[in-house]
């Protein structure tokens, strides 16, 4: 299996988008096709030493910052690192891309290359909320900002699908994030997605357990949370924010005397457990559904952990066959 990485995609590329490469390499057996300029990735590949055989330059010469304008930066930086890391996809040179970059010009360059799925109305960008008990699938996280109710009930198909095939889930729980858990709660498209995934439960084709209030997001009663993208994304990056508040509180109060610095110390190896928990680099990425090809896309931040994640996650779906299930099992028949 060769998996296409984007090594100009994080915010300290190409040191982690490199080494994470490397890493999954040797840990994954697969190959890897770094995209990015060949100069500054050889330089990085000499530093990490005893590269593997697999790992091969894809040479760009262009690369698209955070603050361009997505479709606009895709259709003038033909030859950037996402664009070209999406198109080995597209020309069979890779069986899947991953990128810690522009979300918005990553969803461009899959949306104009690669297309979507027949019957699909619109990709959604899913995204592993970490919670004590597992994780769940929160989709949409960004593709799409204004949805319709049946862009919704296909969201929940593809969510289940994914979660099925990389979670090992038979039976995953779905639910609607609204402001209430009754029926009528939630603003008119969720109210109408709600009606459709109960008739769909009706026919056992979804385990739908009805809506979810965000508050209950963390308590994992659903294994895969289906919102529109402006919700969902504000779900995600809050859970985010809090995590790292409280990380950073808790190490503020342990070091603010003696004994709390003695309790800490005793108490280092839950904290670490935690961490690890909702630690967002365990889970690598966030797979773009709904398009014909293996898209990964990871934080900005990501390090070495997180991209080699990523490529991990990129190899799960590619085994498990996630294009062809969704093709046979979710788009309608046009």
């Amino acid at each position: 299996m060769k998996i296409a990485v984007d090594a100009m995609g994080s915010d300290a590329r190409p040191v982690p988008d490199v080494l994470g490469a490397v890493e999954a390499a040797r840990e994954y057996d697969v190959e890897i096709l770094l995209v990015g300029p060949q100069a500054r990735i050889q330089q990085e590949l000499d530093k990490i030493g005893n590269v593997p055989a697999g790992i091969h330059i894809c040479n760009v010469t262009q690369e698209i910052a955070m603050n361009e304008h997505p479709a606009n930066a895709v259709r003038e930086k033909k030859d950037s690192s996402i664009v070209v890391g999406v198109q080995q996809v597209k020309q069979g040179n890779a069986d899947a891309y991953v990128s810690m970059g522009h979300t918005g010009a990553n969803l461009a360059a899959a949306i104009f290359h690669l297309q979507r799925i027949k019957g699909i109305h619109r990709p959604a960008l899913g995204a592993l909320f970490p919670t004590p008990k597992g994780p769940s699938l929160l989709i949409d996280v960004g593709a799409n900002t204004d949805c319709k109710p049946e862009w919704l009930e296909q969201f929940a198909m593809m969510g289940q699908v994914y979660v099925r095939a990389v979670l090992g889930l038979e039976k995953p729980r779905v639910a609607l994030l609204a402001n209430g858990e009754e029926d009528i709660k939630g603003n008119q498209a969720v109210q109408e997605a709600h009606a459709l995934l109960k008739q769909r439960a009706v026919r056992n084709e979804i385990n739908f357990v009805g809506n979810m209030e965000g508050k209950d997001v963390p308590a994992h009663l659903a294994d895969v949370i289906v919102a529109d993208g402006f919700v969902g994304n504000i779900a995600l990056k809050t859970a985010e924010g809090i995590a790292k508040m409280l990380n950073e509180l808790i190490r503020s109060e342990i070091k603010s005397n003696p004994l709390s610095m003695l309790g800490g110390a005793l108490a280092m190896p839950a904290f670490n457990k935690v961490k690890k928990i909702l630690d967002y680099t365990e889970y690598g990425g966030a797979p773009l559904l709904g398009v014909n090809g293996v898209v990964i896309i990871g934080h900005g931040r990501s390090n070495h952990v997180a991209v080699k994640n990523a490529i991990r996650v990129a190899k799960r779906a590619v085994e498990t066959n996630i294009l062809e299930t969704i093709r046979n099992g979710v788009a309608p028949r046009e």
